[in-house]
């Protein structure tokens, strides 16, 4: 059984979206690779959280998950599909007749489940759509699932990879990645699952995608946030700097005065998914102090100290 997604970013299942992003930010600073060298538990946990945010942080698949677990979040899934199912299932068990069948047209379970979304509800409704297949045909072959490990550039530009999955035919086959896929979300592949017992279709080959974590670059939803060093000079006075994007380095300006910890938008440098607006890249500034010069730099760093007349830490309390 799943995780369930709340309990992994440990918030209410009432929670609203300000909260359950303030529990994310929490988790992935705790848990980023980048403070847990070579720690496996933490990245695997990393990971967890990640996908927690993925689907909780977004209206749309929050609400699906909320009604359909799990399945709601399957590549196909088809909600209104699943609701028509379940509400046909619920007239048969309680021995009343569907409305379809009531008007006179019929009842025909394919209109309900077949398409993309026709395995999900196999693993929502099982026996019961089971049955209803094996009166219309040969039954199609099971799905096979298997997992596949991406790098972070991969999963926000897409990419093409071949496969030879375990159990999967004995060719190799060649799976589109998305743009903007994230760690946990799946990819359905038809035709390359288990054949089928009784003459039917193959069935498919759904792939759960794992993200590696990037050593610059962390994911929030479909932005994208990056920590950028600059020099107090680069700080004080303003500046142009090179910033590295997923499209490719791009140039620009620190605002004078910049504080560490300051933040500037790059609109539209985040993950483009479809369906979706593009995302932005949020760079963070972190202003860099030498770690060498002596007693100069100290005397220095001193002098900068007298025009500090108030205490920055004033408006830090419980």
């Amino acid at each position: 059984m799943a995780d369930d997604l709340y309990a992994i970013l440990g918030v209410p299942r009432s929670a609203e979206a300000t909260t359950i992003k303030k529990a994310y930010r929490k988790l992935a600073g705790q848990l980023h690779p980048d403070k847990n060298p070579g720690n496996k538990a933490a990245e695997a946990r990393f990971k967890d959280v990640n996908r927690a945010f993925h689907v909780l942080g977004d209206a749309k698949k929050r609400k699906l998950y909320d009604e359909f677990g799990d399945e709601g979040l399957r590549e196909g899934f088809d909600p209104e599909r699943a609701r028509a199912y379940r509400d046909w299932a619920s007239r048969q068990q309680r021995g009343a007749p569907s409305s379809a069948a009531g008007s006179g047209q019929g009842f025909d379970i394919d209109e309900v489940i077949g398409g993309p979304g026709g395995a999900a509800f196999g693993d929502l409704f099982g026996d019961l759509i089971g049955r209803a297949r094996r009166t219309r045909g040969p039954a199609k072959g099971p799905d096979l699932e298997s997992e596949v490990t991406i790098d972070f550039a991969s999963a926000v530009r897409g990419a093409t990879l071949e496969l030879r999955p375990q159990g999967a035919a004995g060719t190799p086959v060649t799976v589109r990645i998305p743009a903007g896929a994230s760690d946990g979300s799946r990819v359905r592949i038809a035709g390359q699952g288990g054949p089928s017992a009784s003459g039917g279709p193959r069935g498919d080959l759904v792939l759960s995608i794992h993200v590696t974590p990037h050593p610059y670059f962390r994911r929030e939803g479909d932005d994208l946030h990056l920590d950028l060093p600059v020099t107090i000079s680069e700080a004080y006075h303003g500046a142009k700097a090179n910033v590295p994007t997923m499209d490719g380095a791009v140039t620009m300006k620190i605002p004078e005065r910049t504080q560490s910890g300051s933040v500037v938008r790059l609109r539209g440098k985040g993950v483009a998914k479809k369906g979706s607006p593009v995302g932005d890249l949020y760079v963070h500034f972190l202003v860099q102090i030498p770690k060498e010069g002596g007693s100069d730099l100290g005397q220095l760093v001193d002098r900068i100290a007298a025009f500090q007349t108030e205490d920055p830490r004033k408006d830090i309390h419980l």
